[in-house]
């Protein structure tokens, strides 16, 4: 079943990378009496999610900061190593957290899993964004397979 705007955010943990090795962060770490921009795209380096999705965020990260945003935060079905590649690829500094769901269980528990075997990613996580405060959805904007309009930093900024 898909999250919904009022649902809890799962318990899960995501991984990053820093100079000392592979950190793991929970979602309540993530979420917990804060207000959170988190989005979500298919994968690193692929020509959508580099080209528009996480650029449009970062270059906006002063305008999230201004509604009252505590952190952005992108997630993929990737390893931290690679999250951490494309975030030095991208000179995303700390404007955005990259956090990596190696094995698609977060994905999975938000009920946002995208099944791109067919054109050899394996099991994926659907673009979206949604805003969460304190751990509780707000706002949730989930792309149609192939689209990128309403998960962009854009539509999030309009949502706050």
């Amino acid at each position: 079943m898909t999250i919904q705007v009022g649902d809890r955010i799962p318990s899960a943990t995501l991984r990053y990378k820093t100079d000392e090795g592979i950190q793991e962060i929970t979602t309540d770490e993530i979420f917990g009496g804060k207000k959170v921009v988190l989005f979500s795209l298919p994968g690193a380096f692929t020509p959508t999610c580099s080209a528009k999705h996480l650029p449009g965020f970062v270059d906006k990260a002063g305008e999230f900061k201004g509604k009252g945003v505590d952190s952005i935060i992108c997630m993929s079905v990737n390893d931290a190593f690679v999250m951490d590649a494309w975030g030095k690829d991208q000179n995303v500094g700390d404007k955005v957290q990259l956090l990596a769901d190696g094995n698609g269980d977060f994905a999975k528990a938000l009920g946002l899993e995208l099944d791109a075997t067919g054109v050899g990613l394996g099991i994926r996580a659907q673009r979206f964004a949604m805003v969460v405060e304190d751990g509780v959805v707000k706002t949730l904007n989930v792309e149609e397979p192939g689209a990128f309009e309403v998960s962009s930093a854009e539509s999030m900024l309009a949502a706050l």
